[in-house]
């Protein structure tokens, strides 16, 4: 995973869950099952906290918990701007050859108000279409091409007009207010076995001990 991907996954997850430990990001993402689909490994986890610290993106708070030191994390107003500003690049930009920050950025649409999405969404959706007319107008000399290159670009233009199908039904769903943004009441809540349960526990200790 790029660097860029995974600056844009560790300061929203810190975000989520605030005031938050490495271990606990750490399970969090892997449930998510981001070593498959984003190619995270544990270790470029740990390191993104730390390179996010040292830039001011995070804060680190040294505590005592129980008798055992902990470290926890929290964002900074710089790392929500750094946050956002990979969010609408993410989502903005079209690249059919990886979607990865794409994929990255919707894992995290819940953080974002309703008309940062919808505008990011709107210029995803004149991107595309631009992408798409441009493999139509290249349709007209395809001929040209070997015939593996032939069914690449035909893949690629498929792809394309399947997303953008279900990009104007996403359009859609936050136009109505049918999906859960930034500052709406949140209505769905995780399993009563989920992990997260004993994370917002921690959470709320976390607060008291930073007397917040």
């Amino acid at each position: 995973m790029a660097a860029t991907e995974i600056r844009l996954m560790v300061l929203g997850a810190v975000s989520l869950f605030e005031p938050v430990n490495g271990y606990q990001i750490r399970r969090e993402l892997l449930s998510w099952r981001v070593e498959d689909w984003a190619h995270i490994k544990p270790g470029s986890i740990y390191s993104a906290l730390s390179t996010l610290t040292r830039q001011g993106g995070l804060e680190r708070h040294d505590l005592v918990d129980s008798g055992r030191e902990v470290a926890v994390y929290t964002i900074t107003d710089d790392g929500r701007d750094e946050f956002e500003r990979l969010f609408s690049v993410a989502v903005e930009t079209v690249d059919m050859a990886s979607r990865l920050g794409f994929y990255t950025a919707l894992s995290l649409l819940p953080l974002m108000p309703r008309e940062v999405v919808l505008s990011s969404l709107k210029v995803r959706a004149t991107a595309l279409q631009a992408q798409i007319d441009d493999g139509r107008r290249a349709s007209t000399t395809r001929d040209q091409l070997p015939p593996h290159v032939q069914d690449l670009v035909e893949l690629w233009q498929a792809s394309a007009l399947t997303e953008q199908e279900w990009l104007q039904r996403v359009i859609e769903q936050v136009q109505a207010g049918s999906l859960e943004l930034a500052g709406d009441p949140q209505t769905w809540q995780p399993p009563a076995d989920d992990p997260g349960w004993q994370m917002d526990a921690d959470r709320r200790r976390y607060r008291e001990m930073l007397g917040r």
